[in-house]
């Protein structure tokens, strides 16, 4: 289909952001996506002022109550009001995706970056340095690692740094493969011509110029992020059994009787961390199509 003359003139009063902003807002899936994670992340992290129950609170005598108008979501096993820790648990559990997906994209963009611009040895001993990191057996380090910091440091914050020690390999990869292919145009060899320093090319030229790669890379790490959290707590290897996730929800509540016969403790959890992560995951695709300008859709 060719473009009308109107369509073409408004195209080229636009920046390629402001078309990627259009873009992606007539995505409808992608915005409802966001709108749902926005509403997600606000009421987790006002969890204090949107409900004053305890949750650490052991009750007895109110042990795998159905939900009612006392318990809108119920009781656990141990008495806790589910609907106070599915409201808790979205707070820890989306405070470990953003922490970790921000450590990762952060050290893997310096990574990446400087062994792409360089090249050479550096670009040599970085990548070998890489895939040492991604030869890692994810789990078994993890483990090991949490089990060696656990009591140096906040416990939440030893599966944030355990996670993101091992999980930055990646992004330096997709970083220096786009550094590679940017850094031979025109207007980089004409900043190095002109004595621009390599600090000032990659910050103000070439990161600049490959960011969208890097905010898709981003969305895919958040929701992976989330589910590796979700995945390590259920196995009693991630966040610790006192702080509420919802990793730790399921994990509270894998027993047979409370899986056939008491929904109302396990369905909620895994139900905000389904939706959550396909909410992410939607929104990365709307951010990857609105930023490829060769994109249709």
């Amino acid at each position: 289909m060719i473009n009308s003359p109107k369509h073409l003139k408004y195209s080229k009063k636009m920046s390629p952001w402001a078309m990627a902003r259009k873009k992606f807002m007539k995505n409808k899936l992608a915005m409802v996506s966001t709108c749902f994670l926005l509403f997600v992340i606000v009421i987790s992290f006002l969890a204090p002022y949107i409900t004053t129950t305890d949750i650490t609170r052991v009750n007895i005598g109110e042990t795998s109550l159905p939900p009612s108008s006392d318990h809108w979501l119920g009781t656990d096993k141990s008495g806790r009001d589910v609907y106070t820790r599915l409201l808790y648990g979205g707070r820890v559990s989306l405070m470990v995706g953003i922490s970790v997906t921000f450590i990762v994209i952060s050290f893997g963009s310096l990574i990446g970056s400087i062994a792409g611009y360089f090249g050479g040895v550096v670009d040599n001993l970085l990548m070998r340095f890489t895939d040492f990191v991604l030869n890692f057996p994810f789990l078994v380090f993890v483990i090991v690692l949490n089990a060696i910091l656990f009591g140096t440091v906040s416990g939440v914050w030893v599966l944030i740094i355990v996670i993101s020690l091992l999980s930055w390999g990646g992004t330096a990869r997709i970083v220096r493969s786009k550094i590679l292919a940017e850094k031979e145009n025109e207007y980089i060899i004409a900043a190095q011509s002109i004595g621009t320093s390599s600090a000032k090319v990659i910050i103000r030229h070439l990161l600049p110029n490959v960011i969208s790669a890097i905010i898709v890379q981003a969305t895919l790490l958040f929701a992976g992020m989330i589910a590796v959290e979700a995945a390590l707590s259920y196995l009693n290897f991630g966040v610790p059994q006192t702080v509420p996730s919802w990793g730790n929800m399921l994990s509270s509540a894998n027993e047979p009787d409370v899986l056939q016969g008491k929904p109302w403790i396990w369905i909620p959890p895994a139900l905000a961390l389904i939706v959550t992560i396909l909410s992410i995951n939607f929104i990365g695709e709307g951010l990857k199509d609105a930023l490829n300008p060769k994109s249709t859709r």
